[in-house]
């Protein structure tokens, strides 16, 4: 791992000696940055991070502690990602619904919070200013034009809700009992929770 650095304005976070971090960025403990990355100013990633290959993120983003993003992934100005949230590979966010090269819109970028534990698949597509809630599940491929609710599962263009997923990850059959952890959910009104105890 000699092409992993140490960069004194980091403390023990790794940084592939390809990527560049400019200054006015923020970097917890424990976080990897991968090959060929660049981290813009003002951007704060959490503790316990992996940014992996060919990864933009920033301006004036807020990652969260625990975040895996994959490969080729850009995270723009207006998205915050919350705790413990996926990015899988080559998923995208935009910033602006009506880009025009030849038009500044820089003033109309808008806010994307994606949610504690959320899981975004490869080649997923989030068009911006809508929010995903904690622990939904965006399958790959999908194109999320609406605001996704905690714990749904989203597949296809545009995406819609086809079931839920547990906390774990695990698809929730009828009984709402997640096979991994035997924790239960409830329904209420097209919103799932978890039940206490």
């Amino acid at each position: 791992m000699k092409e992993m650095r140490e960069d004194p304005r980091f403390p023990d976070v790794l940084i592939h000696q390809s990527s560049y971090v400019d200054d006015g960025a923020m970097i917890g403990r424990g976080t990897s940055i991968w090959h060929f990355c660049h981290i813009l100013p003002r951007t704060v990633i959490g503790e316990n991070c992996s940014i992996g290959q060919n990864v933009m993120i920033g301006p004036n983003v807020k990652i969260g502690n625990g975040c895996k993003i994959q490969n080729n992934v850009s995270i723009y100005d207006g998205v915050e990602l919350a705790d413990d949230v996926f990015c899988g590979p080559s998923c995208v966010f935009t910033n602006v619904n009506n880009p025009r090269s030849d038009v500044s819109r820089k003033d109309e970028f808008r806010p994307t919070p994606v949610g504690r534990g959320a899981s975004i698949g490869a080649n997923a597509t989030i068009v911006c200013g809508h929010s995903l809630g904690e622990y939904c599940f965006i399958g790959a491929g999908a194109v999320v034009t609406k605001d996704v609710t905690a714990f749904a599962l989203m597949v296809g263009n545009p995406a819609r809700r086809v079931g839920w997923m547990s906390r774990a990850g695990e698809r929730l059959g009828r009984d709402l009992v997640c096979r991994r952890t035997n924790r239960r959910y409830q329904l209420n009104n097209e919103t799932l929770a978890e039940i206490e105890g």
